[in-house]
């Protein structure tokens, strides 16, 4: 999965009950809610340049990172999730906190 996400690019993954962007900055990958917290409309679709994506429908910026929300009309930030690659070069995204 790594191989298919190129630097700058961004994937969307679904899982039981939460929507994932994934996206790659040279050697390191963040992955945030697909959720703009102004609205609830899907960020995926985004503008993804400099570390941040827009969404589509308001343009409300917010950090890949951190989650942290960049412009109004957004002001809450967007949930994180931890992100690694296994031994085998398989992503695993870690949903829950134990």
């Amino acid at each position: 999965m790594l191989a298919a996400l190129i630097d700058g690019d961004y994937k969307r993954f679904e899982f039981d009950d939460i929507d994932v962007l994934l996206f790659r900055e040279g050697g390191n990958l963040y992955a945030i809610e697909d959720l703009c917290t102004h609205d609830g409309a899907e960020l995926c679709g985004g503008l993804y340049t400099n570390g941040e994506i827009e969404c589509p429908r308001h343009g409300a910026r917010f950090c890949v990172k951190t989650g942290q929300a960049l412009s109004a009309p957004a002001y809450g930030q967007v949930s994180t999730f931890p992100v690694r690659v296994n031994d085998q070069g398989t992503v695993e995204i870690q949903l829950t906190v134990d």
